[in-house]
Parts: C-alpha cells; structure tokens; sequence
C-alpha cells in the first residue's frame, strides 16, 4: 500500500511518518503556493531515506488565507482554510497514486485539523483513505516518541527555516501588509526541523 503525506519537515508530520512506515509505502509530500523553497522538506526527506514529492495549492487560497488572517487579527481561520485546501488538493491530484493520504495533526492541535465530515467527503470522492496517524496523541507522549526516534533542530519560527503554510503565509503577509503585519497576528512560538533519525 502507498501513502503521501503532507510534510513539513517539522517533528509532527515526521512522527507521522513512522508511525505508517510499518503499513504503508510512504512518500513525503510538500504542499506549497510557490512562495518558498520547499528545500528544508526535500533535505529532511532525504535525511530520512524517504520519497519527496511536491504538490502545488492554488495561489488564490493564499492570498484568501492571508487576508483572512489579517482581518481577523490571528491565523486560526486562514490556517485552517489552508489546511484543507492542502488535503484536498492532494487528494484530488494524487488519489490515483495513492491509498491513502495522511497529514501529522495531532489530537490537542486547534489548527489545523480535519473533521469527520471533510476527512469522509474527501474518501467518498476520491476514493483514497485520509489518515491522521497523531490524533490519538497528545503533545507529552508526541515529545517523547520524538525524543526517542528523531534528531531535531528547534528555534523562534523566524529561525528555523521549514517547508509549511506558515512560511508561505508570513511571507505573503509581509508582502501584502508590510512589516510588521506577521507580528501582529502571529503569536511568537518555537519551530521543528527534522535532522534525521536516531
């Protein structure tokens, strides 16, 4: 059997990862609107003996998504949108690739998630199984399986450079809002990067 999954090169996706090596043939996936380099995704994927692909999301989301963010003052809603948009669009493109799709969202994440409606739409259309191998799992026992099997650079989001929305959604926020729009809206927090396995 054969998965993609949206990868980020972040710990979350990675762990996800390892948890479907055992039952799928997985490719690592990187959705990107074509803002940045998706080379962090491709230099972890290969850190970690694994297939890298990438898909790309259509750039009116993206602007929609910032848009959004800035209105609302927080990335929540844009995020969200983003995320789905991701999952669909892999599935749409890639369904006849694939037996599953799978993302690294985990069960104490707010955003991004898919609901139970989405993740049986998205099966019943294009006939391929969405997987979310993290939602049984909380942050403390996500650390530690990490800690355990995966060596990882962490830092500000500034910092570590990554393959993910996030990156692609500061830097159209930047562009279109200007400086400073990012801070406003996004709060500070840390970043995973993927070196490799322990």
């Amino acid at each position: 059997m054969r998965a993609a999954l949206l990868y980020s090169a972040g710990k979350d996706s990675t762990l996800a990862t390892l948890l479907l090596e055992g039952f799928y043939d997985v490719t690592l996936v990187t959705a990107s609107f074509g803002v940045v380099d998706p080379d962090p995704a491709r230099e972890a994927a290969a850190a970690l003996d694994l297939a890298h692909e990438t898909v790309d999301l259509d750039p009116d989301v993206a602007h929609n998504a910032v848009d959004r963010i800035h209105e609302d003052g927080y990335p929540r809603n844009g995020i969200q949108q983003v995320h789905e948009h991701a999952v669909e669009r892999l599935a749409s493109t890639r369904a006849d690739d694939f037996d599953a799709i799978a993302d690294g969202t985990r069960r104490d994440d707010r955003v991004p998630t898919i609901g139970r409606p989405l993740a049986q739409s998205i099966e019943d259309r294009f006939d391929v199984e969405y997987l979310a191998p993290l939602a049984g799992f909380g942050r403390g026992a996500i650390d530690e399986m990490v800690d355990d099997r995966l060596i990882v650079e962490t830092g500000p989001s500034e910092s570590i450079p990554k393959a993910d929305y996030e990156v692609e959604l500061r830097a159209l926020l930047t562009e279109t809002y200007g400086e400073g729009a990012v801070d406003e809206v996004f709060p500070a927090h840390t970043q995973s990067r993927v070196r490799g396995r322990r």
